[in-house]
């Protein structure tokens, strides 16, 4: 299940997964969406690895940007993937 976390202020939309078990390491999937004429940009990335993935219509330069936005963030989207979101956060 995804969970939304925010829209940029360029329209891109910012959801993360549950967090779950890889090999012994808690990961969260952080996906990135924004609406162009027909149909949208993406990409994954996930953490706490910061590792890019399925990145589809997203300069280089975009994704560096997001990766320094997700630097900043990532320790709430870790936190409400493992309440739940939003709506399941107790402290937030």
């Amino acid at each position: 299940m995804m969970y939304p976390f925010m829209t940029l202020s360029d329209n891109t939309g910012v959801a993360h997964s549950e967090a779950y078990d890889v090999n012994g390491v808690e990961t969260v999937k952080v996906y990135f969406e924004q609406p162009i004429n027909g149909g949208f940009r993406s990409a994954e990335c996930y953490l706490p690895s910061y590792k890019w993935e399925n990145i589809c219509g997203f300069s280089d330069k975009e994704i560096k940007n997001y990766q320094e936005y997700l630097q900043s963030v990532s320790h709430i989207i870790i936190q409400l993937a493992r309440e739940g979101g939003f709506d399941n956060a107790a402290n937030f």
